[in-house]
């Protein structure tokens, strides 16, 4: 698909973008290339090829769900302005 000087601007124009004229040309060859290369990939068949959630055949390295930290709740409500029911009171933003 070979797109033309004003299929460009059109572009240029919904996408909110200043170009040059100069650059058009360019512009229509290189995105004329790169609707070549979906309308390629989309002939292809892949009927039957597992979609894959990342190109590497990996399994994601996870650590332990383990408990590493002491709690240590009442210190830190020790410390805070104002706590009631163990929960941190804070003041009103949306009236």
């Amino acid at each position: 698909m070979a797109l033309e000087k004003a299929d460009v601007e059109r572009i240029a124009h919904l996408a909110r973008l200043g170009i040059d004229t100069d650059d058009i040309a360019d512009y229509a060859r290189d995105l004329s290339g790169i609707l070549e290369l979906v309308e390629q990939m989309n002939r292809v068949d892949t009927e039957g090829v597992e979609p894959m959630a990342h190109p590497l055949e990996m399994a994601q390295r996870l650590r332990p769900d383990e408990v590493t930290e002491t709690n240590q709740r009442e210190k830190f409500q020790r410390i805070a302005p104002r706590v009631e029911a163990g929960l941190y009171l804070v003041p009103k933003v949306i009236e």
